[in-house]
C-alpha cells in the first residue's frame, strides 16, 4: 500500500481564511438595520430576525465550502466526485463562528474569538485535505479532529442560541440541520465511506423530539447543550456498532457511558 504525506497550498489556504476574516471583520464596522419577517401560519406566527451578521454568516459559509473546495482541487489523490462532501465541516464551522461573533459585543473578547476562528478554520481546512486521501499517513488523526471539531461546533452553537434566549422554532431551526449533518459525516467517517441518512435522520428525530422536550425545564444554556451533546454522541456511536456487528457489552457500554459522562459534566461545570 502506498501511503501519503501531502499538505495543502499554503498560498491558497492564506487567501480562503483571510477571505473568510474580512467577511467576519465587516460586522464590526458595518451596521445595517434588523428586519424581522413574519410568516402567519395557522393558529402561531413565526418571527425571523434578519441582519447583518446572518448575512455574512451564511456569505462565509459560502466562502468556506468554495474554498474547500479550490484547496482540494490540487490534491493528488483526492477524488473529484467526492469533494462535495468536505464542504460540510467547513461551512458548518463558517455558520457557527458568525453566529457565536454576532452574539458577543464588540471589545477584547469579540476580537479574540475572532483570532481563534482563523485557527480553528485553518484546521478544519487542513483535516478536509488530510482526510480526502484514506492512504495518508496522518487520515485518522484528521477524522478523529474532523469529529471532535464537529461535537465542539454544536455545543457551542446550542449554548449560543439557549444562552441568548431565542425561541424554540430558532433553537430547532439549527438543531435540525446541525445535528442531521453531523450525523450523516460521522457516519461516514467512522464506516469507511458508507453514507447512513436513515441513521443520520433517525437520530436527528431523536435529538430533536428530546430538545423540544427540555427546552421549557428549568436548566442553564450549559446543562441543556451538554445533555444534548452526549445524547447525539451516544447515538452516533450506537448507530456505528451496530452497523459493525457489535454484540453483547461491547455494543452498548460505550455509547452509554460516554452519554452519562457528558449528562454528569454537564451539571458538574455550571
Amino acid at each position: 500500500m502506498n501511503e501519503h504525506r501531502h499538505i495543502p497550498d499554503l498560498e491558497k489556504l492564506s487567501i480562503v481564511i483571510a477571505m473568510i476574516l474580512l467577511a467576519y471583520s465587516s460586522t464590526a464596522f458595518i451596521s445595517i438595520p434588523t428586519r424581522t419577517l413574519t410568516i402567519q401560519f395557522p393558529g402561531f406566527l413565526l418571527e425571523f430576525n434578519l441582519n447583518f451578521i446572518t448575512v455574512v454568516a451564511v456569505v462565509s459559509a459560502a466562502l468556506a465550502a468554495a474554498g474547500a473546495d479550490w484547496i482540494l482541487s490540487a490534491h493528488p489523490h483526492a477524488d473529484p466526485k467526492t469533494r462535495w462532501q468536505h464542504w460540510l465541516v467547513p461551512a458548518f464551522t463558517a455558520v457557527v463562528i458568525g453566529i457565536t461573533l454576532g452574539t458577543i459585543p464588540l471589545g477584547p473578547a469579540w476580537w479574540f474569538v475572532f483570532g481563534l476562528s482563523a485557527l480553528l478554520m485553518a484546521g478544519v481546512l487542513i483535516s478536509e485535505y488530510i482526510s480526502s486521501d484514506p492512504q495518508d499517513l496522518r487520515y485518522s488523526f484528521a477524522v478523529l479532529g474532523l469529529n471532535a471539531v464537529s461535537f465542539a461546533l454544536f455545543l457551542i452553537i446550542v449554548i449560543t442560541i439557549a444562552g441568548v434566549g431565542f425561541r424554540l422554532y430558532v433553537l430547532l431551526a439549527a438543531i435540525i440541520p446541525a445535528v442531521f449533518l453531523i450525523s450523516l459525516r460521522s457516519l461516514y467517517l467512522r464506516l469507511a465511506g458508507r453514507w447512513m441518512t436513515g441513521w443520520a435522520a433517525g437520530i436527528t428525530l431523536v435529538i430533536t423530539q428530546v430538545a423540544a422536550a427540555m427546552f421549557y425545564l428549568p436548566l442553564r444554556p450549559l446543562q441543556f447543550s451538554m445533555i444534548l451533546l452526549g445524547l447525539l454522541y451516544g447515538l452516533i456511536t450506537l448507530a456505528s456498532n451496530i452497523e459493525e456487528k457489535y454484540t453483547g457489552g461491547s455494543l452498548w457500554i460505550e455509547p452509554t457511558l460516554m452519554t452519562l459522562s457528558f449528562v454528569a459534566l454537564g451539571f458538574l461545570l455550571r
